[in-house]
Order: structure tokens, then sequence, then C-alpha cells
């Protein structure tokens, strides 16, 4: 097979399947890892697929920050509000990436808390005040600010937390996702090490799915959004929150 049938092979099989690692690609493609890892280069620099550790997504779909920031803003402060009751003084908390945990983060500022922030901008927010602000380390996600890569993980396994706020891309009946796999995996970690996980999200995230798996729901301890939803209820703890 020439290379330029194989890389067309390969976006054909990301189409299918959204995100593949490289070993698989191999396998189907009956090519070696490293001339698979060749051709993700040429279609990385290329544009046409985005890559992750271990493999590639399709070319990510997420808004930029910029416009993400002034999405749902009432509805985002709401769900904020009702997640400050969950928190009392002394806690250990990991705030995820996002702006709805942003919004959550400037009411934190000034409690008296530890908190663990997976993102620049929540940590700056939290850091207004007398707030104890923890960054776990990692690569910071350009345009995104949130933390990646195998320090973020390290940093985060040293700790024990009462609660972690999860911020999604996408979540349905059954999972939450997200839009890279390096993000996915910082907050599995998350999860794995704090006691109880909330997740924030408004109604807009609701029934789609992004290409990253992150968790079931069911390993969730509730979550807070907008979305009134009677199925929801019946997977999970839901708080409803109007702006």
């Amino acid at each position: 097979m020439l290379a330029s049938e194989r890389q067309q092979a390969l976006l054909a099989l990301l189409k299918q399947n959204g995100a593949l690692r490289t070993r698989d690609l191999a396998r189907e493609l009956g090519a070696s890892e490293a001339t698979i890892r060749r051709d993700l280069k040429v279609l990385s620099e290329r544009g046409e697929l985005q890559r992750e550790h271990g493999g590639a997504i399709l070319p990510e779909q997420e808004p930029p920050y910029s416009i993400k920031i002034g999405q749902n803003q009432a509805i985002k402060e709401a769900i904020a509000r009702r997640a400050l009751s969950y928190v009392e003084e002394g806690m250990t908390i990991i705030m995820d990436s996002g702006t709805t945990t942003l919004a959550l983060a400037r009411l934190l500022s000034g409690m008296r808390l530890r908190v663990f922030a997976l993102d620049l901008g929540v940590a700056q927010a939290l850091a207004q005040g007398h707030t104890e602000v923890w960054i776990p380390g990692g690569l910071v996600r350009n345009g995104f600010y949130s933390l990646t890569s195998q320090w973020a993980l390290d940093g985060l396994a040293q700790i024990k937390a009462d609660l972690f706020f999860l911020g999604a891309d996408a979540f349905d009946l059954s999972e939450v996702t997200n839009h890279t796999l390096e993000e996915a995996f910082v907050k599995q970690k998350a999860l794995a090490v704090a006691r109880r996980t909330l997740l924030l999200a408004d109604a807009s995230k609701f029934g789609h799915r992004a290409v990253a798996r992150v968790t079931p729901l069911s390993a969730l301890y509730r979550i807070v959004t907008n979305l009134d939803h009677p199925a929801l209820a019946q997977v999970i703890p839901v708080e409803v929150v109007h702006a």
C-alpha cells in the first residue's frame, strides 16, 4: 500500500471510531507502529488529525475558550452557587478545568480550604483571596489552560481529596466524555483520589458524546445541572438549578 493510500485508510478508520491507539491502527492497516507514527506526524502537520499520547483523534470541535467563557453564564453561576453548598471549611478539594468550575472558584476564593487546581484560570481566581491553592504541575493546554501530562498525574497521585468538582465536554445517560485523551486521563486520576465527585455541567453538554471516555455516571456522587431529565435522575442523584 502506498503511503498516501495508507494515510487515507487511517483517516477513514478514525472517522469510524473517533479515536484509535497507534498499535490498533498498525494492526488494522498491516503496518509497523513506526510507520504509523510517521503517518500520524504527516497528517497532524496537515491538520487532518490530532495526535494524542499513544494514538490519534480527529481534530477537536471544541469551541475556543473565548467563546465558552461567555456561554450560559447565568446558568453556570447558578450551578456554582449550588455546588458551594457541598463545601465545608477545612476541606481538600480538586477543581477541574472549565468555565463552570471557574465560576465556582470565584465563590470559593478566600475560604479556608486546600484546593488543587487543574486549570490556570481556576488557580488564579482562587488565589485572589487567602485560600491555599496548589497546582499539581504538568503541560498547559494552549488556549484552554488545563493541565495535562504525566506530571499532572504524578502530582494528583500524592494526595487524597474530599471533593472533586468535575467539568465535562459532554455527558449522556451512561457516561461523561471529553474532547481529548490527555485531559480525560487527568480527570480519571482526580476521580480516583477524591472521596466524592460532583459533575458540574449545564444542559447544553447533555446528549452529546466526545471521543475520550472519562467515567460512567455510576462513579459520580451526583450531578449539579440545570437539566431536568427524569431518566437522568433514575441513574444518578441530580441537583437541578435555575438561573
